[in-house]
């Protein structure tokens, strides 16, 4: 069965939440997705998000250099949310951390878990 990105349950905004997770099993970030944006990360291989606040496609580590290349697309039970395996080169997050989930929240307090990577 052949997979159409359309088939997928986008918000008001025709968007859909994709959770990038390295292989290796660690949530790297949320971003965003359309239609369009699912369609190009499985053409290339090169995981691309939607960003709201640009309204604009952003191919994760164009700028950068911290590359996201797509291992796996997988689809919740909802089909309202993607879960993207990727191999990433370099931090995730825009703080220059291996991922954006680096502040914990333990006995009340906010901990931070990860610090910046070293350049």
């Amino acid at each position: 069965m052949a997979f159409d990105p359309a088939s997928l349950t986008y918000n008001a905004d025709g968007l859909i939440p994709a959770i990038a997770q390295d292989a290796a099993g660690t949530v790297l970030m949320m971003a965003w997705m359309n239609a369009e944006a699912v369609a190009r990360t499985l053409e290339t291989g090169r995981v691309t998000y939607w960003s709201r606040s640009r309204k604009a496609f952003w191919v994760k580590g164009e700028t950068s250099g911290h590359v996201q290349r797509l291992i796996e697309m997988r689809v919740d039970c909802d089909r309202d949310c993607l879960l993207i395996l990727v191999e990433q080169a370099g931090p995730a997050c825009h703080t220059n951390r291996r991922s954006c989930f680096y502040t914990a929240i333990r006995d009340g307090a906010e901990v931070e878990i990860l610090t910046p990577m070293a350049d």
